[in-house]
């Protein structure tokens, strides 16, 4: 199945990226968001050109708050504008049902939901390596048809996404699991620093910037998200309350004084490990053990493309980075993971050219 042309609805930073990246691979995009404003941004940084009102594609790419994917989907059929049609939204129950409701045409539809995002959002944060690598999933119904399916997997495969095929319950309930219900949790953690005190902020380590980190994301936009997956969510939400409660509960017990209340709050750390440990790993297979690298580095230029050049000259693959700043100091900390085998040779590389490595 080829795409020739693109019609991408909603330029937000994922009908953005998908539609740089449709762009890098030679496909034709036609872009169109009711926001004229972020048209013209996205038009800016090369999306594609601004649809007419009026040109027909090969697909039609919903880009748009599940609430609104299904009356989306139904004026764009009731004008003929794509061959076949799918939607990038988070949550897939909502939009399939509601499309159903409305007597939308599900044999030229499949609804999908790209595994990436960032706590950033709108097409300036847009970017055309946005999915590579990412699972990308797509949920067909018994009626979708096999070329409207086939589409879709060519458009996953162009924006270098992996894709997953899944019903739409399934579907919500494990991004309950794996998306919503942390973004919640980051939330209500972060909730608490808005009345920390100066002490307290000034303390901040990398840990509470790791679980706050997506908690900076547009308010409006996850209430949305949220609305349409309320019930998988809550029942996560749910479960996490009562581990909380009772990890609250042993706490008070071990204040005064009962020290076998840390058996409880040991078994609940210890199901976390267990937890962290079953995430996937780098190209989506089991968890490595890396070995970590720890290098000061200054905040001045170039500090990280040297960096990078001694792990070059050694032959050492940087798995993954880590920064973490020095609250007021121009230095920080550069944590390199890498194969457990290179951690000496490109520590004594670092040392013998001048870096401090703790």
């Amino acid at each position: 199945m080829e795409l020739r042309t693109v019609l991408v609805v909603g330029t937000g930073l994922i009908g953005t990226s998908a539609a740089l990246a449709l762009r890098k691979r030679g496909v034709r995009v036609l872009i169109a968001d009711r926001d004229q404003g972020a048209v013209r941004l996205a038009r800016e940084l090369g999306a594609g050109e601004e649809w007419d009102g009026h040109e027909t594609v090969d697909l039609a790419v919903i880009a748009v708050p599940p609430a609104h994917v299904a009356s989306e989907l139904l004026e764009l059929q009731q004008h003929g504008v794509a061959r076949f049609y799918t939607d990038v939204a988070s949550v897939k129950v909502e939009p399939i049902d509601r499309a159903t409701q409305l007597g939308c045409d599900l044999a030229t539809y499949v609804a999908s939901h790209p595994l990436a995002g960032r706590e950033k959002s709108g097409p300036g944060a847009a970017r055309d390596d946005l999915f590579l690598g990412r699972p990308w999933a797509l949920c067909p119904t018994e009626k979708a048809g096999a070329d409207a399916k086939a589409a879709v997997l060519r458009l996953i495969e162009l924006c270098g996404a992996n894709p997953v095929e899944v019903n739409a319950d399934d579907h919500d309930r494990a991004v309950a699991v794996v998306s919503h219900a942390p973004h919640v949790a980051s939330s209500a953690v972060a909730a608490r620093l808005a009345d920390a005190t100066d002490v307290a902020l000034g303390l901040a380590g990398q840990g509470v910037r790791d679980v706050t980190r997506i908690a900076g994301s547009d308010p409006g936009l996850w209430i949305g998200i949220l609305s349409g997956n309320a019930t998988p969510v809550a029942e996560v939400l749910e479960a996490v309350a009562h581990d909380l409660a009772e990890a609250a509960s042993a706490l008070r017990a071990l204040a005064e004084g009962d020290g076998t209340a840390t058996g409880e709050l040991t078994q609940l750390l210890k199901r976390g490990v267990a937890g962290h440990d079953r995430i996937p790993g780098k190209h989506g297979g089991p968890a490595s053990a890396y070995a970590v690298v720890q290098v000061v580095i200054g905040d001045r230029p170039g500090q990280l493309a040297r960096l990078f050049q001694v792990c070059d000259e050694v032959g050492v693959n940087v798995e993954d980075v880590r920064l973490e700043h020095a609250p007021g100091l121009p230095l920080g900390v550069a944590e390199l993971s890498v194969q457990p085998g290179a951690a000496i040779p490109l520590t004594d590389a670092l040392r013998e050219r001048g870096w401090h490595v703790p």
